[in-house]
């Protein structure tokens, strides 16, 4: 495997981008926003969690004290969210780039679903990116400003994926908007691109999406993945570096996958699961409920 850590970019390559990750407390945004941080831009961090938006703001500002903020958002809320735009907008200037990284996911049979389950992953994936989306865009086109959008998404949106539909379906939703706003929003300056990743472990996701060894087939195994082995944070954050800088202004519309060749070798849903027991699936829903609520504790801390 080459050497992701070391950077192909010029250091101030981001100078002037004002960066908001929602969903960056945790996982992939908290990883990436490090990166941006290390190649000039000012960052701005969503979550619900105040104490862990502080320590990833902490760990992301390192090498640039000051150059990370955090607000508690819930994105699912479009009066919230244009309150927290509005705040940033006033308080720091215009935003450049909007990352739309909040997610929530776990594994399950649908039929199992309640109506709030289905709710609380669909609604945080698709509403929280049009709204967070939408309150950008409306002050970029209102101002004469160019932007960037980049939402990160998976490659279930070509293929779908059993047993995670809630999710499917959001991201699919988003892609959707990707490429419709791609179009409408062109004349204004306004890109609009997604990545769809393939399997990065992060610890909380990773605890939803694969809690048992029961549950480790397709989407979260390396040994199907073409390249044997999973991404990286580091080379997730060079595409996105390279997406959210001057270099590509050109491109827009586009949903990249960077999986190593899973979605071209099939295995990269979840459709393994259809083999699993009642007792299987009884195991991982006590597992991941664990998880939520060791989640949900530090959200109240």
């Amino acid at each position: 495997m080459a050497d992701s850590s070391k950077s192909i970019y010029s250091p101030d390559v981001l100078l002037g981008k004002r960066v908001l990750i929602t969903g960056g407390g945790t996982g992939l945004g908290r990883g990436v926003a490090a990166h941006l941080v290390q190649h000039g831009a000012e960052v701005h961090l969503w979550g619900r969690r105040q104490a862990v938006l502080e320590d990833a703001a902490a760990q992301a500002s390192a090498s640039r004290p000051g150059s990370v903020h955090v607000q508690t958002v819930d994105v699912r809320k479009a009066d919230l969210v244009d309150a927290a735009i509005d705040g940033i907008w006033s308080q720091y200037g215009p935003l450049t780039s909007v990352v739309n990284n909040a997610a929530a996911n776990f594994i399950a049979p649908t039929a199992s679903l309640s109506a709030r389950a289905f709710e609380a992953v669909s609604s945080t994936v698709m509403n929280g990116s049009f709204n967070t989306t939408h309150a950008a865009g409306r002050r970029w086109i209102a101002e004469g400003l160019p932007g960037a959008v980049l939402s990160m998404l998976t490659t279930w949106i070509w293929t779908g994926s059993a047993f995670v539909v809630p999710s499917a379906m959001g991201k699919a939703a988003v892609h959707a908007m990707t490429m419709s706003l791609a179009v409408e929003w062109a004349r204004y300056g306004i890109r609009l691109n997604a990545l769809a990743p393939g399997p990065i472990p992060t610890d909380y996701a990773w605890e939803m999406l694969n809690p048992t060894d029961r549950s480790s087939v397709g989407a979260t195994q390396a040994d199907q993945i073409p390249m044997r082995r999973v991404g990286t944070v580091e080379e997730l954050a060079n595409l996105v570096i390279f997406l959210l800088s001057d270099a590509c202004d050109y491109l827009t519309g586009e949903t990249i996958a960077m999986d190593g060749g899973q979605k071209l070798a099939g295995p990269g849903t979840f459709a393994g699961l259809t083999t699993l027991s009642d007792q299987d699936w009884s195991e991982i829903r006590e597992r991941s409920q664990l998880a939520s609520a060791q989640s949900k504790a530090q959200r109240d801390v």
